[in-house]
């Protein structure tokens, strides 16, 4: 046969379930041109792929620039619709599956796994053209007439789990705020010991109390930063101060550390255990460290005398507690409880977070009441 005009790739050749595929080394410049991603609106049953999340790309995108000597991105998995020819670059020891693939350039690609990532380059390369000439893996599985493609794409997917967001903070060390969050960890005495590096959730046989997570969330939220924010060393020592303090206030916090009480207790018996209650207890260290900058420390003393305890659901329900006294983490819980603390400690509340308590105390309070992002800035 007459290939013509053709893409040729440097290739490995392989056999799965008895098919060969073959994983190759594309330029980035040449992706937007051989993948192209089609957007009409067709009924899920009739597409390849997901839709593209448009929100997801300029993260991507950035993620590349901002890291342009240092990004990393795994492979491409595509599907090909089309006669394609291998050609063995006849090695000495004999091995026929190292060689060139030549693809006609009439073929028809489907991405089963990575379009965010295609679109994120494509994206890149209008600023930086130069990345064209870098490479990234694809792995081309031969599909006539893309019959196994939704298939494809599902069995990749079956088995993908994301990392826990506590795991992902512990490993970034990109994000300046994911190093504070671990070295709070091994330096604030109420965290050290007693922080679940691994998991977001802790289970009632563990001996942990926080979450790497929930101290991230939290700290965040203590300095009005955002992911990937740089820090100042004052950031820095302030929230160190502030977490310190505050385990000196909590007097179950001081008995944890000193294993006087054990986690398990503390998270079945009161609501400072849990994520949410230390989420809020960074909004609340946010507000008052920034109207009270050198003396935040005396207008702290109020929390000692809170009575913490789950079983006190005139004070929690309806704000760290739902009903059935199940714990919550959504926005408008975290922030509920952030008013209440606030209001202890004399802090006067936003317009936005005394519409909420208003709705709250009408009891008409909903999980929309509250923007996201008004839970990361003080």
């Amino acid at each position: 046969m007459s290939f013509g005009y053709t893409h040729t790739f440097p290739a490995l050749r392989g056999i799965q379930a008895g098919r060969e595929y073959y994983v190759a080394m594309c330029p980035l410049k040449l992706l937007p041109k051989i993948f192209l991603f089609d957007e009409a609106p067709i009924p899920p049953e009739l597409r390849a792929q997901r839709t593209l999340n448009l929100a997801r790309i300029p993260d991507i995108a950035h993620y590349i620039l901002e890291n342009r000597h240092d990004y990393a991105f795994s492979a491409i998995t595509a599907s090909i619709d089309g006669e394609v020819r291998f050609k063995p670059a006849g090695m000495e020891d004999g091995s026929d599956d190292v060689g060139i693939l030549i693809v006609p350039m009439s073929t028809r690609f489907v991405i089963n796994d990575g379009q965010h990532r295609r679109a994120a380059i494509e994206k890149a390369l209008e600023e930086q053209p130069d990345l064209g000439n870098e490479t990234i893996a694809v792995v081309f599985y031969l599909d006539s007439g893309l019959q196994r493609s939704q298939q494809l794409f599902a069995d990749l997917n079956k088995h993908a789990v994301r990392p826990t967001q506590s795991l992902g903070i512990l490993y970034d060390n990109r994000d300046p705020l994911a190093g504070l969050a671990r070295d709070l960890s091994e330096q604030v005495f109420c965290f050290k010991g007693l922080t679940e590096t691994a998991q977001t959730t802790i289970s009632n046989r563990s001996v942990k109390l926080f979450t790497l997570s929930g101290i991230y969330q939290a700290t965040v939220a203590l300095l009005g930063k955002r992911k990937n924010e740089k820090i100042s060393q004052e950031d820095q020592d302030l929230a160190l101060r502030f977490w310190t303090e505050l385990g000196h206030t909590i007097p179950q916090w001081e008995l944890a550390a000193s294993h006087k009480v054990s986690s398990f207790e503390l998270r079945r018996d009161y609501v400072h255990a849990h994520s949410v209650v230390l989420h809020a207890l960074g909004l609340v260290g946010g507000a008052l460290t920034h109207e009270h900058p050198d003396d935040w420390q005396k207008y702290l003393s109020p929390l000692r005398e809170v009575d913490w305890r789950r079983s006190n659901t005139g004070m929690w329900g309806g704000r760290a507690m739902t009903g059935g006294g199940r714990m919550s983490k959504v926005p408008q819980n975290v922030q509920l409880t952030a008013n209440l603390l606030k209001i202890i400690l004399g802090i006067m509340l936003t317009p936005e977070e005394a519409r909420l308590e208003e709705r709250y105390k009408q009891g008409i309070a909903t999980t929309d009441s509250l923007p996201e992002h008004s839970l990361s800035s003080n």
